[in-house]
């Protein structure tokens, strides 16, 4: 048999795949693989059914349904004062994922540098593996996973081809503020580094702080991909549909390899949004609908020995366990699944190198009966 040399070097299964059949077994209360476990808005269920009967089933534009994005178009001029034009600007994903895969193929070549910051979503760096790039990464340090901007800048060779940010952040729940997006312009300024910001959570934000959106700011939206969930927003994961921003000339490259790994999105669901996005207030609530869940979800563990750091945004938590235990987190979480009944996901997976801290992930998109049940279970933590 002749010999297959793969293009990742990981060869295990997801930690979410892991902990997800982990908790299936030991019947455990599952706070570990971000979604939510209630439905999605119901006057937009109703938009779907309607559509199930009219005359829509076939392929939609490559693109995305122009109505969508029109409609995409309208919502970031209101939300961020910027205008995307909808034919030249916008492509509907089937999933921010699935854009963010499309991004790095499209415009990363082999020998290209990416910076990414490290705790970080565990597809960026596969994504540029595949590609053929090489991931340098700045890991954020402390409790508040804040960047060193100058530090960033002093990585940037003349092979850096590409910057990923996210925004509200997954796994950490922080946000970049003003002055961030401020030094990343200054970081990028005279040169062609191109930013994918990875803004799927931008609605899911906290105490009065306004999402700072690549789109807001000129120099930045000029060299940008943007991406966006609509399946965050709606509650509704299991769709995997989302949709990319980015000027005319980098939209172009996207959409030449979009075409042939996918082509188009679910024509139904497409229509049902173009309509259900018209009204701001569909998911303007959102900020203070996640903010009640967190400070839910913090009641019901403030008698835990678990250490909150500050969540800012996203449905995620992250807590410090290190009065509970010294064991590495992957082991913690496999414990806490087995033995207390509610799952988490470690932050380690999160890195490249080996990390020392003892902070593990909740999410807290749940029902309120869900998060009491975890609750309980949790307070026989000693």
């Amino acid at each position: 048999m002749k010999q297959i040399y793969s293009k990742l070097t990981s060869q295990n299964v997801t930690i979410f795949t892991e902990m997800s059949a982990l908790a299936l077994q030991h019947n455990a209360i599952n706070l570990g693989q971000g979604f939510p476990d209630y439905n999605p808005p119901e006057n937009l269920l109703h938009l779907i059914h309607q559509n199930i009967f009219r005359d829509i089933h076939q392929y939609a534009p490559m693109p995305g349904n122009y109505k969508l994005r029109e409609a995409i178009s309208g919502k970031i001029m209101k939300s961020y004062g910027t205008y995307v034009h909808p034919e030249k600007e916008i492509t509907i994903t089937a999933g921010a994922t699935q854009a963010i895969f499309t991004a790095i193929t499209a415009l990363i070549h082999p020998g290209d540098e990416v910076i990414i910051f490290e705790p970080a979503y565990d597809a960026y760096k596969p994504s540029v593996e595949i590609a053929g790039g090489k991931c340098v990464v700045y890991t954020m340090q402390g409790d508040d996973f804040r960047i060193d901007w100058n530090l960033v800048k002093s990585m940037i060779s003349s092979n850096t081809k590409m910057i990923i940010i996210n925004s509200p952040h997954n796994p950490s729940a922080t946000i970049l503020d003003d002055d961030d997006m401020t030094s990343l312009q200054n970081v990028v300024s005279g040169t062609d580094i191109i930013i994918i910001s990875d803004e799927v959570y931008e609605h899911l934000i906290f105490d009065g702080a306004m999402h700072k959106s690549v789109l807001k700011y000129p120099e930045l939206c000029s060299r940008s991909l943007a991406v966006f969930s609509f399946g965050k927003t709606f509650h509704a994961t299991g769709w995997k549909i989302g949709y990319i921003t980015g000027p005319d000339y980098l939209m172009k490259e996207f959409r030449k390899i979009h075409q042939w790994n996918v082509f188009c999105v679910n024509s139904i669901i497409q229509d049902a949004l173009s309509v259900y996005l018209n009204e701001p207030a569909h998911y303007e609530y959102l900020s203070d609908f996640y903010q009640a869940k967190r400070d839910y979800f913090l009641e019901s563990i403030k008698n835990t020995p678990l250490k909150p750091l500050k969540s800012q945004g996203t449905f995620f938590q992250i807590v410090d366990y290190s009065a509970i235990s010294h064991e590495d987190d992957i082991s913690f979480v496999k414990w806490m699944t087995e033995k207390i009944g509610v799952t988490a996901i470690p932050l380690s997976v999160f890195y490249s190198q080996k990390s020392d801290q003892r902070h593990i992930r909740f999410c807290f998109a749940k029902t309120e009966k869900l998060l009491d049940m975890a609750g309980e279970s949790l307070s026989a933590l000693r």
